[in-house]
């Protein structure tokens, strides 16, 4: 693929994570509204997808093993902390909100999606550990880009958040799907 390989990884993490919240909403729904449950198969995967995978990867060799330091060890499991924490606050929001279908759920995923990058460009503005040194810190501010950028993210996601909701209130509830059973062939 080239040089733009990386823009497909871009486009798959987005697809990936813009799906996330609608999709455990539905599964916290569908197991009973229990979102812990739906919080329980995102660990399923987790362990599948970060843990059997590298696995894998490292004993049959298609991976060298990294050298186990304890800095990248703390660090990266802190990564996959403010990850697995980042699921648990969107199935929190999605209860406080009234739950999947909500008019408040509809804002949850534009709200954290929007507020994200900000984060991490203030972070990473912030914070610029040096191999061996991970507490560098100074201020290396991108210039006027950066405001303009958040001021473009909170009207993108207040035109997000206003388009929803025009959509759905032209809406009338669905109704019910016909139910068609197949008799049992007997044997």
């Amino acid at each position: 693929m080239g040089k733009n390989e990386w823009l497909l990884y871009v486009a798959l993490a987005g697809l990936s994570w813009g799906t996330y919240v609608p999709l455990i909403a539905y599964g916290g729904k569908e197991l009973s509204g229990n979102r812990f449950g739906a919080l329980l198969c995102v660990g399923i995967a987790y362990v599948l997808v970060a843990i059997a995978l590298p696995l894998f990867l490292f004993v049959t060799g298609k991976e060298p093993w990294p050298e186990m330091k304890t800095t990248g060890l703390t660090f990266a499991t802190l990564a996959g902390l403010a990850g697995a924490a980042g699921a648990l606050c969107v199935i929190f929001a999605a209860r406080a909100a009234g739950g999947h279908g909500s008019r408040e759920s509809l804002f949850i995923a534009p709200l954290i999606f929007g507020l994200a990058p900000i984060i991490n460009t203030v972070v990473s503005a912030l914070w610029h550990p040096q191999k061996g040194q991970p507490f560098h810190f100074g201020l290396d501010m991108p210039g006027w880009k950066l405001w303009l950028g958040i001021v473009l993210v909170g009207a993108g996601a207040a035109l997000v958040l206003f388009s929803k909701e025009e959509a759905e209130s032209g809406k009338s509830p669905a109704k019910p799907a016909a139910v068609v059973t197949v008799p049992e062939a007997k044997t």
